[in-house]
């Protein structure tokens, strides 16, 4: 199969992710095939060498010089080093042997030196953050002041852009250390231990020789054939043997996409693996936006969205009146879950305390086992809720920009929020939230489609009037204006402007505004690859004002008496007679909502949802009630974007089913 991926004019190759399973697979010695559990069983023992090597590895260069040495990027002679973690390693002399009796490939060798030498460059970072942070120790760590902000930022490198809350982090870290030690830690590898190494095996640092993947004839399919070990302690090369592994691709997959080498994992017994592929996709362009998507964070209302317009002449218009995500219930669940881990760890360390104290206790040990089983399965639950819920807002978003015909995605940056003084409820549940997946998710969905997903700074989103930038009044509610609230905001302006919206709606006009009037000071950060506006101009700012556009709808204001209803209203008559309903699903539909195939409605059906609730997934299994909308589903909304060309009522005349 060429690795070669052919590009059209305007597009450009990206590599990504998708999630497989290895179901069974056949070894080519014998002939024989093995089941799920017996395949998990050999990749454990491979997986166990690696991991048990890595350990060894990592453990021996966990410290300042050597990782210094790695990242400075040159060999004792002077030459550049690879960017190969494997390669690296070799070129410094950093070698690892297999244990006494164990005979394995040279392959074995370069994943366990990738995979060590990816945690020792990740080092880095973290110690260049620890010791800017020890060097600028403030008088009191619980508050820093303005110039010792200056001096710990000027300390780190990249520290003029990092986030507040990340040196406060690292400074509760030292204080707790400083706290148990009576002094501060020298360096980050006195605070932390070595990292804990996975079980898993890096094939991409591998060649042909021990691992191969190729495109099957059947469509959606691929062979994976790798090396795994007869036995646990392999004395020779023949205790290893090759090991064909057919895949079924996700359809997220595209058919002329390059498979590379997978990551392989055991989870739940069976054995996943972490596809990476390269496949074209249109470039994305930090400037030269027309139609911007302006997205704003929140916690009930997850995602509020709406679309503005950059004019030739520089005005900015808003482009209907936005739409939200809702996922109170998901986040409901998600805090219930939080709580129960919260007892149940409680639960587990009282146990611990008592068998740490006291001889030892059978029953003890058995109740500590079983609720370290059942927080293994909470954990669990909350990371798929979370998976979920970031897949489902940030399609939801990307959505929404395909459907204005917007080129870029501003998304506020809310790395450095602290939530302060609204109580430990709401503090807790503003960190549990899932922003950062959900931006990684709709990076990772708008590049398919060449739109460009920009953070722009969060600074007086939510404070200032969209349309004259003068400091809003919030209120409790549209019909309270005297009541100090959050959720509504009113512009004191009262004659100028008049502006007055839901806080969220206001937020992403300002959002879009403000990065299609700074998209030219739009910059990749070299560390994370993604697209950010670093700071607010304030000449540029002054012009990130949403104009108003002339209102087209009909004016239904009163002008009279409220018309007498009837307290008998007609049914609603149709124009023709109903059709007599078929005997089967052939024929027209008569009149009614319900079909005539179905004996009853879908479960979720009588909940209060409507055709905005987001769909299962039609794919795969489908439970009954996955109509409507069931489960995950039931509890996540959208509201129906309202764009500034309504499409024509044609049920104005009808009357009503009530």
């Amino acid at each position: 199969m060429s690795r070669k991926l052919p590009l059209a004019e305007g597009e450009t190759s990206r590599t990504a992710c998708a999630r497989g399973l290895l179901r069974t697979a056949v070894d080519e010695r014998t002939g024989e095939l093995l089941p799920a559990a017996v395949l998990a069983e050999r990749f454990g023992w491979a997986a166990d060498l690696v991991s048990g090597m890595v350990t060894a590895l990592t453990g021996e260069h966990w410290s300042t010089a050597d990782v210094d040495v790695l990242a400075a990027g040159k060999d004792a002679g002077g030459q550049k080093l690879p960017s190969n973690a494997w390669m690296a390693l070799r070129r410094l002399g950093w070698t690892v042997t297999a244990p006494e009796g164990i005979k394995i490939n040279d392959r074995i060798v370069r994943m366990v030196q990738e995979q060590a030498g990816r945690s020792l460059r990740s080092a880095k970072w973290r110690t260049d953050l620890v010791a800017g942070v020890l060097t600028a120790w403030p008088a009191d760590p619980a508050k820093r002041t303005a110039e010792e902000w200056d001096q710990v930022r000027a300390a780190v490198p990249g520290g003029q852009h990092l986030p507040s809350s990340v040196i406060k982090s690292r400074t509760r870290q030292a204080v707790a250390f400083e706290r148990k030690h009576g002094r501060l830690p020298v360096d980050v590898f006195e605070l932390e231990p070595a990292p804990r190494v996975a079980r898993m095996l890096l094939l991409s640092a591998c060649d042909g020789q021990q691992a191969t993947i190729e495109r099957a004839d059947e469509p959606g399919r691929a062979l994976l054939r790798l090396q795994l070990p007869t036995r646990p302690d392999p004395r020779t090369y023949a205790d290893w043997t090759w090991v064909a592994c057919p895949i079924s691709l996700p359809p997220t997959i595209p058919t002329g996409a390059v498979l590379h080498l997978p990551t392989l994992r055991v989870s739940g017994g069976r054995v996943r693996a972490e596809l990476a592929y390269t496949h074209a996709v249109p470039k994305t362009a930090s400037t030269g936006h027309t139609i911007a998507l302006g997205v704003d964070w929140g916690l009930n209302t997850l995602l509020s969205a709406g679309a503005a317009r950059l004019h030739d002449d520089g005005r900015i218009t808003a482009l209907g009146h936005g739409a939200q995500f809702r996922a109170s219930g998901v986040l409901a669940k998600q805090h219930r879950l939080r709580r129960l881990s919260e007892r149940l760890h409680a639960k587990a360390d009282h146990y611990q305390r008592l068998i740490d104290g006291h001889a030892p206790d059978p029953s003890l040990a058995d109740k500590h086992a079983v609720l370290v089983e059942e927080i293994g399965r909470v954990c669990a639950r909350r990371s798929n809720l979370n998976d979920a819920l970031a897949w489902a807002a940030a399609r939801w978003a990307v959505d929404q920009a395909i459907a204005a015909g917007a080129s870029v995605i501003y998304l506020e940056d809310l790395r450095s929020m602290e939530a302060k003084g609204m109580g430990r409820t709401h503090n807790t549940r503003m960190s549990q939230t899932v922003r950062g997946q959900i931006a990684d998710r709709m990076r990772h969905l708008a590049a398919e489609s060449g739109i460009a997903v920009v953070t722009v700074p969060a600074h007086n989103t939510s404070k200032h009037c969209p349309q004259c930038l003068t400091p809003l009044r919030h209120r409790k509610a549209p019909d309270r204006p005297t009541v100090a609230g959050w959720k509504w905001a009113i512009c004191p302006d009262r004659y100028g402007c008049g502006w007055q919206g839901d806080r969220d709606h206001g937020a992403w006009r300002r959002i879009a505004a403000r990065g299609l009037t700074h998209q030219t000071k739009t910059v990749t950060d070299r560390t994370s690859g993604t697209m950010v506006i670093r700071s607010v101009v304030d000449t540029l700012e002054a012009k990130a004002v949403v104009t108003p556009t002339t209102n087209t709808s009909q004016d239904r204001s009163k002008t009279g008496p409220t018309r007498h209803q009837t307290t008998r209203p007609a049914p609603r008559r149709r124009r023709t007679p109903s059709p007599t309903a078929p005997s089967g699903p052939a024929g027209k539909r008569p009149e009614g909502h319900a079909p005539t195939d179905r004996t009853r409605l879908p479960r979720a059906a009588h909940r209060h949802q409507s055709m905005t609730t987001i769909g299962t997934p039609t794919t795969g299994h489908k439970p009954r009630g996955a109509a409507l909308g069931a489960g995950f589903h039931l509890h996540a909304h959208a509201t129906p974007p309202r764009w500034a060309e309504p499409a024509p009522d044609t049920t104005s005349d009808m009357g009503s089913l009530s």
